[in-house]
């Protein structure tokens, strides 16, 4: 395995920073691009969409990885199987998500966002949908194939065109307002994920015949209560997370302004949040990108020895993920700490926003950490204990942020989040230990 890891993993990093890279500068040109009102805008389209986008991709996504593992090491004709029930899972939940979030765009723009402009860039970012869901299963497959080339030049290739579409259409279209542009750089979206699950496509063909060879398809053993045992947790428990994220977006302004009454109400507030979601978070999260490659490969290696019973193998791959993720996030909040006031400055030319990124780096290594273990316990099959521990966070959260935020404002906000952090990441190291002393069947 070590060669070819080595070699996946720094494909997967390299391309995730640049893909980072490339996000974060294209989010600085829609910001120029779009101005303040747009921008609100499309960040408000983004909460909806993201639930949606949760239904179309959470499950199948995490469910074709460990599932296309365990198939391979079986034999061909059951993985073919395998592969074509997780097709066909991927797209009825694509299309579904695309059915409900077409049909509700109207509503869900007057009444949840409270924005009827928001209703046309819904419609056609549903378009996207059973591309996106498609994408995710084949993505799976090739990571259970330890391939991560297609994956690589899909997503590439999906930010080019999608950055290559908004530039084009922002510069040169004729959208005459806030609304039209909006709902263009969402139908970029839409198209990019089309061709991204299209090249994938292709990439397939080729792949498997060295896969499958010549072998037919043919039904692997109780294929539906395996991806349903899989889907069901992820897939509630993450659209639930959604939903709720959502929630607490909501509440976290009307909550600041309440302790903002005095010191510019709502636009304060609004703008306090921006600061730190929009601009200290994604900076605090940058350097993950480094630590989420590993974890897309681990999860299949770690499903494989606990499939086959190798124990020892099961834990060292585990053992190795906690000492190299320990050291990178403890660096990273070290240098948040220290430099993340100068960093956001230069950035962001915002000292509040340094402030931020400087209270989180305390906290930076259990996010990190955090992620990490919830894909090992996805490996070892432990969906629903995830499941468990991301609803019951989510409640403290909101609750919290009812109770903390309107008397402390940002700074209670920040607690909250510190304390939801250590909590969740002890929540699933004690469970992920807890596991790893077990025998593997």
């Amino acid at each position: 395995m070590g060669q070819s890891y080595l070699k996946n993993a720094a494909l997967l990093t390299g391309a995730d920073v640049l893909l980072r890279l490339a996000g974060m500068g294209l989010r600085i040109y829609l910001a120029n691009a779009l101005g303040g009102e747009g921008m609100g805008l499309y960040q408000l389209v983004l909460a909806v969409y993201a639930l949606f986008v949760t239904l179309a991709t959470a499950g199948v996504s995490v469910a074709a990885t460990r599932l296309m593992a365990e198939e391979l090491a079986r034999g061909r004709a059951q993985a073919r199987g395998m592969l074509v029930r997780l097709a066909g899972t991927g797209l009825l939940l694509g299309a579904a998500a695309m059915a409900a979030q077409y049909g509700l765009a109207g509503a869900a723009a007057r009444w949840w966002l409270g924005d009827v402009r928001a209703a046309g860039a819904l419609r056609v970012s549903a378009f996207g949908m059973p591309w996106m869901a498609l994408s995710a299963v084949l993505r799976g497959f090739f990571i259970a194939r330890r391939r991560v080339e297609p994956n690589v030049l899909s997503q590439l290739v999906e930010q080019s065109v999608r950055i290559g579409i908004i530039w084009y259409a922002l510069e040169w279209g004729n959208a005459p307002d806030v609304s039209a542009r909006c709902t263009a750089v969402l139908a970029a979206t839409a198209v990019s994920e089309a061709v991204s699950a299209c090249i994938l496509l292709l990439f397939y063909r080729g792949e498997a015949v060295r896969a499958f060879g010549a072998e037919k398809s043919r039904r692997p053993a109780d294929p539906a209560r395996r991806l349903w045992e899989i889907l069901w947790p992820v897939e509630g428990g993450r659209c639930l997370a959604s939903a709720l994220h959502t929630a607490e977006n909501m509440l976290v302004p009307a909550c600041l302004t309440v302790c903002l009454l005095d010191a510019g109400g709502r636009s304060a507030a609004v703008a306090q949040y921006g600061s730190l979601k929009g601009m200290a978070l994604p900076l605090l999260t940058f350097p993950f990108g480094l630590l989420g490659s590993l974890s897309v490969l681990l999860m299949p290696e770690i499903t494989r020895a606990h499939t086959k019973g190798d124990t020892a193998a099961m834990r060292r791959l585990i053992f190795t993920m906690l000492r190299m993720t320990g050291a990178f996030s403890l660096a990273a909040g070290a240098g948040f700490v220290l430099l993340g006031a100068p960093l956001a400055g230069f950035i962001y030319r915002d000292a509040k926003v340094g402030r931020y990124v400087q209270l989180l780096g305390f906290v930076a290594p259990f996010m990190y950490l955090e992620s990490m273990v919830d894909g090992v316990l996805k490996g070892l099959g432990e969906q629903l204990a995830t499941f468990r521990y991301s609803l019951f966070d989510s409640v403290f959260r909101i609750a919290a942020i009812w109770l903390v935020v309107p008397q402390y404002g940002m700074m209670g906000f920040l607690g909250v989040m510190a304390v939801s952090n250590l909590m969740t990441c002890g929540l699933n190291m004690r469970r992920m230990m807890e596991q790893i002393k077990k025998p593997s069947p």
